[in-house]
């Protein structure tokens, strides 16, 4: 059985660029109700590659933010927008 999804932290500063990219994966992935292996799964990407994405770990390039975004079926710019 697995854990139930969790969303990100309301409270959670959001500092640089990249904490708003984090942020929104993750606001975005549970909301569909993926699980980070699913969502990684869709983006041809690797379930430990969107964990670090989703807790600011790396610098992601732009052709794997749109595999993301793609992914989600929501336009890349949704992901850069502060919440």
């Amino acid at each position: 059985m697995s854990a139930p999804l969790k969303g990100p932290d309301p409270k959670t500063k959001l500092v640089s660029l990249r904490d708003v990219l984090a942020y929104n994966i993750r606001a975005y992935r549970v909301k569909q109700a993926l699980s980070q292996e699913e969502l990684g799964f869709a983006a041809g990407l690797d379930r430990t590659f969107i964990s670090q994405v989703e807790r600011a770990r790396v610098n992601v390039s732009v052709d794997n933010v749109e595999r993301m975004a793609t992914a989600l079926d929501i336009d890349p710019a949704r992901l850069f927008a502060r919440p």
